[in-house]
């Protein structure tokens, strides 16, 4: 009987609760620390917006960075013919005929921003010479690094940006995935497809900021309607 009493006894059930209310609120407490913990992870990363939708276009800053000389611009090759089941253009290891046509738009929407001050470089591999010469309607100079897509890619791209100038890069979904890798972009959206491009606003500082992604079929109808 005793022992039974002693286990009813209001101060046991006192103390019970007291450590039940500290276990609960030590729960509490390691939950808020998660969160703040992924609120803060989620806050340095960046984010790639669609610069095909006009609103966000505008809200980048990227006609306003583009006539200050203050861009970089990489775009993947077009479709390639080895993995596509439409015409190939020539070489099986170049672009599809519509993989060109996606280029030549391309072009159009880069003349539309201007290339007065712009520096165009491509990957040597014939898919991206073949992208080049139909977005510009001219050879392009090649430079080697734009097909190494190792992770010197991105100091290798803010080195060749020249200050009052754009850099237009031709170049491989690789590279622009490691560019984005080092400017902390999540991973579900670093997938880039042909002939889209990734824009990039670099400051006095060198500093870079990823404005967006624009893709293909989006290039001449959002900047025309952006100049208008």
């Amino acid at each position: 009987m005793l022992h039974s009493n002693t286990l009813g006894h209001p101060a046991i059930h006192a103390r019970r609760k007291r450590r039940l209310s500290r276990k609960a609120l030590g729960a509490a407490l390691g939950l808020c620390m998660v969160v703040a913990a992924l609120g803060t992870w989620l806050a340095t990363r960046a984010h790639t917006v669609d610069l095909g939708n006009e609103q966000q276009l505008s809200d980048s800053g990227l006609l306003q960075d583009w006539a200050k000389g203050a861009v970089i611009v990489m775009i993947r090759h077009a479709e390639r013919c080895d993995s596509a089941p439409g015409p190939c253009l020539d070489d099986p290891t170049g672009i599809t005929v519509a993989g060109s046509e996606a280029a030549v738009q391309v072009g159009l929407g880069l003349h539309h921003l201007g290339l007065a001050n712009a520096d165009v470089l491509s990957s040597p591999k014939l898919r991206t010479r073949q992208t080049a010469h139909f977005i510009l309607g001219q050879p392009v100079a090649t430079e080697d690094w734009l097909e190494s897509c190792d992770n010197q890619f991105a100091q290798q791209a803010m080195a060749r940006k020249q200050p009052g100038h754009n850099l237009v890069l031709v170049t491989h979904n690789g590279c622009i995935d490691h560019f984005q890798r080092q400017q902390r972009v999540v991973g579900g959206e670093r997938q880039s497809g042909y002939a889209s491009a990734l824009f990039v606003s670099v400051d006095g500082n060198g500093k870079a900021r990823i404005l967006g992604r624009l893709n293909a079929p989006d290039w001449q109808r959002v900047l025309a309607s952006a100049g208008q």
